[in-house]
């Protein structure tokens, strides 16, 4: 059964020739989104994996990692924290600056967002390179956070960021 929903889960996912920059073929998970009957199956098939796990926050990378936290939060009973680009969190944050497939980039989170020992799942749509996650586990950490698990809808495997999170279990709903 869960073999068949995850084909028809990729089914929903566009291949964006040439996005962001020429030769890269952009994994679109929007259709997925946009389709009530496949984004309830991508999120419960997390969410069960999660159930009994004792995630208190779940952790939501900039930006559509954010839609994946939020309802992977909901769904367990459990807090969200953002992680987001530089500059758009209000209150004093700490930060990690990173290395992704496009270039240099920087992370933020509150300073305040977690308390230590507090049992974490890292949520994000598409584990690539690993450099946007990576800085994520540096914030967690940085606050004392216990990560639990890291969850993805995809994972490009070809691209071998799962080897950066070599510490952490990491799992992902859909590899290509």
């Amino acid at each position: 059964m869960a073999e068949a929903m995850i084909d028809i889960l990729k089914g929903k996912i566009r291949d964006i020739p040439d996005f962001p920059k020429p030769g890269v073929v952009f994994k679109d998970i929007t259709p997925l989104l946009a389709d009530s009957q496949t984004f309830r199956a991508a999120l419960d098939l997390l969410g069960d994996r999660y159930r009994d796990r004792g995630i208190q926050v779940v952790v939501g990378v900039e930006a559509r990692g954010f839609i994946i936290g939020s309802a992977l939060a909901y769904k367990l009973g459990a807090g969200h924290v953002l992680i987001r680009k530089a500059g758009k969190l209000p209150f004093r944050t700490y930060r990690a600056v990173y290395q992704s497939e496009y270039g240099t980039d920087t992370l933020e989170i509150h300073e305040d967002a977690l308390e230590p020992g507090t049992r974490v799942l890292i949520a994000d749509d598409v584990l690539a390179t690993g450099g946007t996650v990576g800085a994520a586990v540096d914030l967690v950490n940085k606050l004392g956070g216990e990560i639990v698990e890291i969850a993805f809808l995809v994972e490009l495997t070809f691209l071998k960021g799962r080897e950066k999170l070599a510490d952490y279990p990491v799992f992902s709903l859909i590899q290509y």
